[in-house]
């Protein structure tokens, strides 16, 4: 694995030679390579770099544990919560609160939701969203969403959707977005005949949406829709603060 880190790294700055100088000033070398693979940019991918990277991730979502979400208990008909980490979950989809832009964090090991997915994932999750994003030729809408692979994740594809920034007080219009991710995800997910799907809270963290609220949306919106689902039949709320955890259980009746 220490191999497989500094060959990465490596190739990296090699690849991106103006990051030497800063690159020098981290000493955690996982944390520098998540960093050098946060900025890098959408470019053609050298497939030996692939090849070790997947190897790497891979050992590294071994280390951390995969959960099954078909193993989750179920709080009512075909939904549940659980605490942690989402990029440990195994399940059809996991969706990513993504940026309009749709390519991921390019800040350095920041600590928002999308950063931690395609960091988890590996380079080509980025590859193949820029692919996306090239073909629509303008950015993502809010309220939408859009189907990737899942690569190094437990998970088997990605739902990447655009929630609403809240800027002062909260109006009607965001919490109609907010409702409009949650079930423009699961129209996807069933759609595509995907059975299980777990959502993060949605807009809560740096888009600033009350958490409060957004629990309320997000529990309305999967209740009724997997009353009528065609292929979805498990959805987990997945939650990392202990706020959001208390706030679904109340809103969940647990």
């Amino acid at each position: 694995m220490t191999d497989n880190l500094a060959y990465l790294i490596k190739f990296l700055l090699d690849e991106m030679p103006e990051y030497r100088e800063s690159a020098r000033a981290i000493d955690d070398q996982r944390m520098l390579l998540r960093s050098l693979m946060n900025v890098r940019p959408p470019i053609p991918i050298n497939p030996d770099f692939l090849r070790v990277q997947d190897e790497f991730l891979s050992e590294e979502r071994e280390l951390k544990g995969v959960v099954d979400t078909e193993n989750l208990p179920e709080i009512e008909r075909g939904i549940s919560l659980w605490q942690g980490d989402i990029t440990r979950l195994k399940a059809d989809a996991i969706v990513n609160a993504a940026n309009s832009k749709l390519l991921g964090c390019f800040i350095p090991c920041h600590r928002c939701i999308d950063n931690a997915i395609h960091s988890a994932a590996g380079l080509q999750l980025r590859d193949e969203c820029a692919g996306i994003m090239r073909e629509q030729g303008h950015d993502e809408p809010t309220g939408t969403a859009k189907l990737t692979g899942g690569y190094n994740l437990p998970a088997k594809h990605v739902i990447h959707t655009v929630g609403p920034i809240v800027f002062g007080e909260l109006t009607q219009e965001n919490c109609d977005e907010l409702e409009s991710c949650y079930r423009s995800c699961l129209e996807l997910a069933d759609s595509e005949g995907l059975k299980s799907i777990a959502f993060c809270c949605i807009s809560t963290g740096e888009f600033h949406f009350p958490n409060d609220i957004a629990a309320k949306i997000a529990v309305r919106t999967v209740r009724d829709f997997v009353k009528g689902a065609q292929s979805v039949s498990k959805v987990v709320f997945n939650v990392f603060k202990d706020l959001d955890l208390e706030l679904y259980r109340r809103e969940l009746g647990c």
